[in-house]
């Protein structure tokens, strides 16, 4: 299995050199430019704006089913699914893949180095996944392959749908977004205490205003909080009478 994973690399390395020193040759001739750029069209079509392009070899796969949000259509290209000009999908079964573990490296073959962003979408449908997962991610690994675990067709479904719909989408509008607000990241600061929850915090706000406020409290005055008692109230008085620097 390692030796089929240093063959695949080098023929990845080898295709696309090949692939570059021809393109080179032909910058003299306009014809040869022509053919080039037809072969690079049928091979990576650009898609409708608002559309997920499916090889005709996916036809009857469960997953169609689940892409609600987004239109598709079947297209002739080199992957399972295009979801944009630099990003596609190739999908593929575990069990499939436990019965044919050859197909993949085909796939991978004719994909080449093809697309910026490229995803193996892996169907988990057996009950131990873990040896089979471990050599999918070497091979993704090697073939510059972004490894994405679906447990079901609808999950599947929904993923081909996010790529689409982020496809322009700035990365900061996935990103975690920090509260500035002071009562949130006071809400924040005190739920990091592990019995105090939001309903708690609400409590002090309400009884003792402010954060000064709480930290005035007493422990008995804490302990009569509504859903405190003695021990959440002295683990609270605890942590915020402690000394921060050590």
């Amino acid at each position: 299995m390692d030796d089929s994973f240093e063959i695949i690399a080098a023929e990845f390395d080898n295709e696309f050199t090949v692939e570059n020193a021809c393109s080179s040759r032909s910058e003299g001739t306009s014809n040869n430019d022509n053919s080039g750029d037809n072969a690079q069209k049928s091979v990576t079509k650009a898609p409708s704006a608002h559309s997920i392009l499916v090889n005709p070899k996916q036809k009857g796969n469960p997953i169609l089913k689940f892409i609600r949000n987004i239109p598709w259509e079947y297209e002739e290209i080199v992957p399972d699914y295009q979801m944009g000009r630099t990003v596609c999908a190739l999908f593929l079964s575990l069990r499939y893949h436990n019965l044919n573990p050859d197909y993949i490296h085909n796939r991978l073959k004719l994909l080449g180095k093809m697309f910026e962003l490229r995803v193996l979408l892996v169907q988990v449908d057996i009950k131990d996944p873990h040896h089979l997962l471990k050599n999918l991610t070497r091979i993704c690994i090697l073939a510059d392959l972004t490894l994405i675990l679906a447990w079901s067709p609808e999950e599947a479904g929904r993923i081909l749908e996010t790529y689409k719909i982020y496809e322009n989408k700035p990365a900061d509008k996935i990103m975690e977004k920090s509260e500035t607000s002071p009562h949130l990241q006071l809400v924040q600061a005190l739920t990091s205490i592990k019995p105090i929850n939001k309903t708690d915090v609400l409590t002090l706000i309400t009884k003792f205003k402010t954060l000064k406020g709480i930290i005035k409290a007493t422990e008995f005055q804490l302990s009569e909080c509504p859903g405190f008692g003695p021990r959440k109230a002295r683990k609270l008085y605890t942590v915020l009478h402690q000394d921060f620097c050590r």
